[in-house]
């Protein structure tokens, strides 16, 4: 099947993925006084004394918006808030088939990080956490970092930490596979942007052995006045061994290569020159920085990539359902990082017949959904970010 060209004919077809559905009856004289005037005047004037009530009352505890600027849209780059809404819609379908989460897409028309923080704190009385999506770096670390400190929901950049959470998982599960420990890798990470950035912080936290982040000049290494500031925070992180070059340079020797970047930027050369047993995760989408069979004829032992078409599909499509599941079931502040520790857990232990073709659960897995959103839940509620 030619998929983008059948997505396109569904797409006309279908006219949206998602839809409002009522709860409630609403065909008679008693039905329509509960659910509307006059009986809804009680439930308001319950929530106006007490606001925390809005999420007994009202939807709200289920509710999450998925929001994008258009900047970042898949491999697509910045294509606007409408171009974008396919992709929120699609999102919104998953975190209600995977999560039972109740979605809705909110593609705005601005590109000025104040304006984007304003609207979603304005809007936020109305949900139970917020997922920001496809927003370029740096403004999405900053927005991110804002609507943090600013809201008492849950607030996830599901580019950075989903992507950084379902990596860690499949290494967790790939090391197992070649016989190395998680703590003695030698990790090189090509891509400093919003997902590469957080891939790097997150693995650290799990206590891999050694990260090494490239761009397209190379590698990142302290003290390299010419980065931009949220590089220069990742290369004070990275790079203990203070190595400068190339990709290739990097590559040499390391145990793990990760790719969040762009098409045919790894070559089989390169791959021959890792460690014995290399793990490649070439996620660049919609094509890899290797192909797989390239990276297996180079002599690469695990690899995963970002396609649907291919073993061992890398995508955060694993994590957002199942976390903000569990995150609402338990009305968390926040996401912290030992929710998203436990959520990485979660998805390498649900694996059946573990190998070299298979080290994550298939996306439409509901069991490791329901995994995650248990772990979740009971990471939160131990750190004590739970209201209830």
């Amino acid at each position: 099947m030619n998929y983008r060209e059948e997505s396109l004919k569904k797409h006309a077809e279908w006219r949206g993925k998602i839809e409002v559905v009522p709860r409630v009856e609403v065909d008679t004289r008693e039905k329509l006084s509960l659910a509307y005037t006059p009986g809804v005047a009680e439930p308001c004037l319950a929530i106006h004394a007490d606001a925390e009530k809005s999420f007994d009352l009202t939807r709200r505890w289920n509710t999450v918006p998925v929001i994008t600027d258009g900047t970042a849209v898949l491999g697509l780059g910045d294509i606007g808030p409408e171009a974008g809404m396919p992709v929120m819609e699609g999102k919104c379908a998953l975190f209600k088939a995977f999560g039972g989460v109740d979605a809705f897409p909110l593609c705005i028309r601005s590109k000025d990080p104040d304006e984007i923080v304003r609207t979603i704190e304005l809007l936020a009385g109305s949900f139970g956490g917020v997922n920001l999506e496809d927003i370029s770096a740096p403004r999405c670390f900053e927005i991110e970092r804002r609507l943090r400190e600013d809201l008492d929901i849950p607030v996830f950049h599901d580019d950075q930490h989903g992507t950084a959470i379902v990596v860690s998982a499949a290494l967790i599960n790939a090391a197992k596979l070649v016989g190395k420990e998680v703590s003695s890798l030698r990790i090189v990470i090509n891509g400093a942007g919003a997902a590469g950035s957080a891939i790097a912080k997150f693995l650290l936290k799990t206590g891999v052995g050694e990260v090494t982040v490239c761009d397209r000049k190379g590698i990142l290494c302290k003290g390299d006045g010419s980065l931009p500031p949220a590089m220069q925070e990742l290369a004070k992180l990275t790079n203990r061994e203070r190595r400068r070059g190339l990709l290739a340079d990097a590559m040499k020797g390391a145990d793990v290569f990760i790719g969040v970047s762009g098409p045919r930027c790894v070559t089989k050369e390169m791959v021959r020159e890792m460690a014995r047993d290399a793990i490649v995760f070439a996620c660049a989408n919609p094509e890899p920085e290797i192909s797989r069979e390239d990276a297996i004829e180079a002599g690469a032992a695990v690899v995963g990539t970002g396609s649907s078409e291919k073993p061992n599909q890398i995508n955060n499509v694993l994590v957002f359902p199942g976390l903000f599941r569990g995150a609402l079931d338990v009305r968390a502040r926040t996401i912290n990082d030992e929710m998203m520790l436990a959520a990485s857990r979660a998805i390498a232990a649900c694996v059946d017949g573990l190998g070299r073709d298979h080290i994550l659960p298939y996306a439409y897995d509901l069991r490791a959904h329901a995994a995650v959103a248990k772990a979740v839940a009971e990471a939160a509620v131990l750190t004590g970010v739970n209201k209830i």
